[in-house]
């Protein structure tokens, strides 16, 4: 669900080192009954196998961009296609990847930037990406193996660290509160300048949209550097209708599709988002 959006907003940060410490006896539940507490605390599965499509409206604060509350639109759907728009000083840049193949579209400063293919790095991690609802809910039925590692402090609160091991082998890790029991931290290696590189995420401000716990705020950054990014998430909207088209590669230089919310707009538009419900 949520672990697409930073990837697609900042290629690579520096290392992120933080503490881990053991399981203390009283932690004692397996790594399936993390998983299935995770779940419910979430809305269910059952409500989660429903959401077929998902969009959201916000705005990016970027340490690595002067701009302040730059909007963007993401539009989701099963099984893993992704758009991403951004607009930054009145220009669009774009990211699409249609499940196989990705494209990018990044502004120059004398208008609309050239369309180029995703990076061999970039695909591999388009293509392991459990878009909607993440590595735990359902991962049985994704090929994916939880196990767990320990328990950590993340914001002065126990969580426990979990291995999720995708399809292609990679192994991302999740932190679940050990008293919410939902996602607070989420993590995948990337390709630094002088390197691989541990990219971290954390999910804060839970809230109820008919039924399912979505975080409104996403913050990534090293550990190291102070330096965060956030994304800050205004409207949702579950199952809209999204056409397959514009997860299509995007047309020539000055004709992209463009995602909207307009509720007049016919497709491929997203319709007008509802509001998330405290």
């Amino acid at each position: 669900m949520t672990r697409i959006v930073l990837w697609m907003l900042v290629s690579c940060l520096t290392v992120a080192v933080f503490a881990s410490e053991q399981i203390p006896a009283e932690h004692n539940l397996s790594a399936d009954q993390i998983v299935e507490k995770n779940v419910a605390a979430r809305g269910g599965l059952d409500a989660w196998r429903k959401v077929q499509t998902m969009a959201w409206v916000g705005h990016v604060n970027s340490a690595n961009d002067p701009a302040r509350d730059l909007p963007f639109v993401l539009a989701l759907k099963r099984p893993n296609k992704t758009r991403f728009e951004i607009t930054v000083l009145n220009q669009k840049a774009l990211r699409v990847f249609d499940g196989r193949e990705g494209w990018k579209v990044n502004p120059s400063g004398m208008g609309s930037g050239n369309m180029r293919p995703y990076t061999m790095d970039e695909l591999k991690s388009a293509r392991d990406e459990q878009v909607i609802d993440g590595p735990l809910i359902d991962h049985d039925a994704k090929g994916v193996s939880i196990t767990l590692d320990g328990i950590d402090k993340v914001d002065g609160h126990d969580a426990y660290r979990l291995a999720a091991k995708l399809p292609s082998g990679v192994i991302r890790h999740v932190w679940v509160d050990a008293q919410t029991f939902l996602d607070v931290k989420y993590d995948r290696e990337a390709r630094g300048a002088h390197g691989p590189v541990t990219v971290e995420v954390s999910y804060s401000n839970y809230t109820n949209v008919d039924g399912l716990q979505i975080p409104l705020v996403i913050e990534s950054g090293a550990a190291a550097s102070g330096k965060r990014d956030k994304l800050s998430i205004d409207k949702v909207s579950l199952n809209p209708p999204l056409d397959d088209v514009i997860f299509a590669k995007p047309a020539s230089q000055g004709r992209r599709n463009s995602v909207s919310v307009n509720v007049s707009a016919s497709p491929p538009a997203l319709p007008a988002m509802s509001r998330p419900t405290p």
